[in-house]
């Protein structure tokens, strides 16, 4: 697996292929995005975060180059802490060990090449299976919030969880 920048004119297709539920959506963007993605608000939605936080965008590839995943990282330089944010793994891939070797990869590059100290993300409590891998590659529960978002009937917690050099 490599990664490699996003390129919203050849990549956006295969995550909307990807975005196959509204309930998965949820969990991947937290209503930041509408169901079902559209091309323009998720270049809205990076560029934002661009301008905001610093994120960078990238694509997971197979070694052939056939995108298997996304995900931003951003990497404060005052606390030394990178944080992940929007991972995705291509539907019909997941619970296959892809999202497992691409987190691997991009905690490297966290260490590696912006040589942060910490890398972060949030999961939603509900988002059994994406913190299951989260955990396969080392990082630990670091705080639970309960009830910060809304799906339907369910109101769902917030898991921040962590992994240091």
């Amino acid at each position: 697996m490599r990664l490699r920048p996003y390129i919203p004119d050849t990549d956006f297709d295969h995550i909307r292929k990807w975005d196959t539920d509204e309930r998965t959506h949820a969990l991947w963007c937290a209503g930041r995005l509408p169901f079902p993605v559209t091309r323009e608000s998720m270049d809205a939605l990076i560029n934002d975060h661009a301008v905001k936080y610093g994120d960078t965008p990238f694509i997971a590839t197979e070694d052939g180059g056939r995108p298997v995943g996304f995900f931003c990282i951003a990497t404060d330089v005052q606390t030394n802490t990178s944080m992940l944010r929007f991972v995705m793994v291509d539907s019909s891939l997941r619970g296959k060990g892809y999202g497992k070797e691409m987190l691997s990869l991009a905690v490297k590059y966290a260490f590696d090449i912006a040589k942060a100290d910490a890398v972060q993300l949030n999961v939603f409590t509900q988002n059994e299976a994406a913190k299951k891998c989260y955990l396969s590659v080392g990082f630990t529960e670091r705080s639970v919030t309960p009830d910060v978002f809304t799906y339907k009937d369910e109101s769902w917690g917030r898991c921040n969880m962590i992994i240091t050099r």
